[in-house]
C-alpha cells in the first residue's frame, strides 16, 4: 500500500517534472520557476491525499497546466517579449531539440513534452490538458512535422 509522503519528499521527487512542464508550456525559465513555487504552494495549502504515487504525479502535472495557463494570460506575460525572440536566431542546423522543441507553439510543446519526456499517453494527456484527444493526436502530429522539418530528421 502507498504511504503519503511529505510535503519535502514530494518536491524533491516532483520538481523538476513540474519545473520542465512549466518551461515547455512558458518558454521563460524565470516564469516556469514561479509556475513551480505557485504549485507547490497550492500542494501545502491543499494538502491532497492519493491512493497511489501515480495520482500525485497527476495533481501536480494538472496544477501546473492550470498555473501556466493563468500566468500565460496575466498582463505581464502578454506585454513583454522574451528577449530570446529578440535575437538572430541560429540556423536550423545548430538547434539542438530541446530547442528545437522550444521553437513550438505552446500546446505543442507541452504535448510533445507529456508525450516523449513523461511518458503519459494521448488519453492521459487529453485527461491533463482538458483537451480531446484528437486534438492531442493533432498536436502530436502537427509538432512532429515541424521538428522533422526544422532537424532535418525522422521523427516517430
Amino acid at each position: 500500500m502507498w504511504q503519503q509522503p511529505s510535503v519535502e519528499q514530494v518536491f524533491l521527487q516532483y520538481r523538476q517534472t513540474v519545473y520542465r512542464l512549466a518551461l515547455a508550456r512558458l518558454g521563460n525559465p524565470a516564469a516556469a520557476e514561479d509556475a513551480v513555487q505557485e504549485v507547490f504552494l497550492r500542494y501545502v495549502r491543499k494538502s491532497p491525499v492519493f491512493r497511489e504515487a501515480e495520482h500525485c504525479k497527476a495533481w501536480l502535472l494538472r496544477v501546473t497546466v492550470n498555473c501556466c495557463r493563468t500566468a500565460a494570460t496575466t498582463a505581464w506575460m502578454r506585454h513583454t517579449v522574451p528577449l530570446e525572440d529578440t535575437l538572430t536566431t541560429p540556423p536550423p542546423e545548430h538547434l539542438g531539440v530541446f530547442d528545437a522543441v522550444q521553437t513550438l507553439p505552446p500546446a505543442q510543446r507541452v504535448a510533445v513534452h507529456l508525450f516523449y519526456y513523461e511518458g503519459y499517453s494521448v488519453r492521459e494527456i487529453a485527461q491533463l490538458t482538458r483537451a480531446t484527444e484528437a486534438a492531442i493526436k493533432t498536436r502530436l502530429h502537427r509538432a512532429r512535422a515541424a521538428l522533422r522539418k526544422v532537424l532535418d530528421t525522422d521523427i516517430e
